[in-house]
């Protein structure tokens, strides 16, 4: 299908009509023949009242709504529980919950650090699976695979050994600050060994006038560019200042290259690399490599003789505060969590809790989230009829709702969905493996081209969606639903009383899968596939149980979340 087809952000709603009726008509086909027994006929199936499952109540479908924004993935005992307690009661037990267990203790308890570890990615992607499906803080992991998102670092691009817990101390670094406050952040992934070597600055050196050389000024450049600041002079809305009427940029090649003095000297806390400990510490700084004459940029002003810690710390301070900080990360967790295109007015709100929790506190990550998933913008209902609204759904972020809503679970820690980024044969994007420090998609990603493009839109999660990548989606899907991934197995158990009467079970699915957002013309026509998938067998049900999640979850309007 055509990309404009899947239009996030659609100019009129005939182009969401059209997305919306595709799918249906295209993989009906598909999953009845991948999923069917061959026997003809079928059930005639039911219709919503008409003796079937109940309709969801309207605070279901807002709590479904809702947790697909909030949560990594979550089940219909989930959408009970927010239905019944509400938003702020989930929000503020999610975030007093204590993480079960870190990505660098799965790692040991699971005997990785095992000296014939040393030179493998061996248990790297069961450890993040493990988390991201398995682990009860699923607040927490949707927004730390947002911030990895951000602060960007591919298990690829490390160099050295024992690779997965190099990853695994940095990932604990992102979890651990999600509810935190984002200057602590800053400081962690600046002192994180994966960044270090990631961008290249663990061994920097300040500059030597014999030689010529100078810093490396990859981490300084980045540092600005992407995980602070940004390119241009933002309003606090996030909208570009302009001069002339052209965007003003933030910093200079000046900045970066003395900006870079600040980041020489790092090294190894420890020299012992027969166990992967010393990946845990944070780095520390080498006195004799570091620059210390004196540094200024962005108005931020190091003197000479300052130590390399206190260089960090004056050179992150004066980020932290700096004007763009609280739009620039507000409007990208929106982008993650919520919509491409935040309204003005709503990233505006969000950089105000950036900036000030209501007790005079910058950067409280808590407050910004609260803010992000509590805005009138995220919560209001009519947005879901909306052309100008939505995103669409990450491919991590389907596959892990697939898993939570179905209990997959994996008895020994295998997770066994390994690595996969394949657009051939899998979903073409996987946590921890972005192929650089742009990660999958940029938050600017405009598809060429398109509607969305016209209309001055971004649609990041598309720069990695295209036909080929569609059809692997589906395929892999198909195959897990089917199979499950090895030991990791899904338990359907729920939906076989529902199978008989093919309107009950779709009902269902659209409630806990799309937030009752697909439509009831592309629930008929999925009725009619399913209608002709005999359900008078047990193998019977559970094809058509199968062929229904195929269909609910290829469907344009369980893709684009609004």
């Amino acid at each position: 299908m055509p990309t404009e087809q899947h239009e996030v952000l659609a100019p009129a709603p005939v182009e969401r009509e059209t997305a919306a009726s595709l799918a249906p008509l295209s993989l009906a086909a598909l999953a009845v023949a991948g999923c069917s027994s061959g026997s003809g006929g079928g059930s005639s199936g039911g219709s919503t009242g008409g003796g079937g499952a109940p309709p969801p109540s309207p605070a279901e479908v807002q709590a479904s709504r809702f947790l697909s924004q909030a949560a990594i993935g979550y089940s219909h005992a989930d959408i009970t529980s927010v239905a019944t307690s509400g938003i702020d009661a989930w929000l503020t037990a999610q975030f007093a919950m204590v993480r079960p267990q870190r990505f660098w203790d799965f790692l040991v308890t699971n005997g990785y650090a095992d000296p014939a570890n040393i030179n493998t990615q061996n248990g790297f992607d069961a450890m993040v699976w493990s988390q991201l499906m398995g682990s009860s803080d699923v607040l927490r992991q949707r927004v730390g695979l947002a911030l990895l998102d951000q602060w960007v670092v591919g298990i690829d691009g490390i160099t050295g050994s024992w690779k997965p817990f190099t990853m695994a101390a940095y990932l604990d670094v992102l979890w651990d600050n999600a509810f935190g406050n984002y200057r602590d952040l800053m400081e962690g992934v600046s002192t994180s060994v994966a960044m270090g070597l990631f961008l290249t600055f663990l061994g920097n050196v300040k500059a030597n006038p014999v030689t010529g050389s100078i810093p490396d000024e990859n981490y300084a450049r980045e540092l600005m560019q992407l995980f602070t600041i940004g390119l241009y002079e933002l309003n606090t809305d996030g909208s570009q200042i302009l001069s002339g009427g052209a965007p003003i940029p933030t910093y200079a090649q000046a900045d970066v290259s003395q900006g870079a003095r600040v980041w020489t000297g790092y090294t190894y806390a420890s020299t012992d690399n027969t166990t992967p400990d010393r990946l845990r510490l944070p780095m520390v700084i080498n006195a004799a490599r570091h620059e210390t004459g004196a540094t200024t940029f962005l108005n931020i002003n190091i003197p000479a003789g300052t130590t390399g810690e206190n260089a960090r710390k004056i050179a992150l301070d004066g980020l932290f505060n700096h004007p763009n900080v609280p739009p620039f990360v507000s409007k990208q967790l929106i982008q993650h969590l919520v919509t491409s295109n935040p309204s003005p007015a709503y990233v505006s709100r969000v950089a105000a809790a950036f900036a000030d929790n209501g007790r005079a506190v910058r950067g409280d990550m808590q407050a910004v989230i609260h803010a992000v998933l509590t805005d009138v913008e995220a919560r209001d209902d009519s947005q879901v009829a909306s052309t100008q609204f939505g995103k669409l759904r990450e491919p991590v972020t389907r596959l892990v709702q697939w898993g939570r809503a179905f209990k997959v679970t994996s008895p020994t820690n295998l997770w066994p969905f390994g690595n996969t980024t394949s657009t051939a044969s899998r979903i073409g994007e996987s946590p921890g493996r972005a192929p650089s420090v742009f990660n999958w998609f940029r938050p600017g990603y405009v598809p060429p081209g398109t509607a969305i493009e016209s209309n001055g839109h971004v649609a990041p999660e598309f720069q990695i969606t295209n036909e080929p990548s569609l059809i692997a989606y589906v395929n892999y899907l198909h195959t897990l639903i089917v199979n499950g991934a090895g030991e990791a197995q899904p338990d359907y158990s729920a939906l076989t009383a529902l199978a008989a009467d093919s309107q009950s079970l779709l009902d269902e699915l659209n409630l806990v899968l799309a937030a009752n957002q697909v439509s009831a013309a592309t629930v008929a026509r999925m009725k009619t596939a399913l209608d002709s998938i005999a359900a008078d067998t047990a193998a019977g049900l559970n094809n058509r149980i199968r062929a229904a999640l195929v269909l609910v979850m290829a469907a344009p309007e369980y893709l684009v979340l609004r």
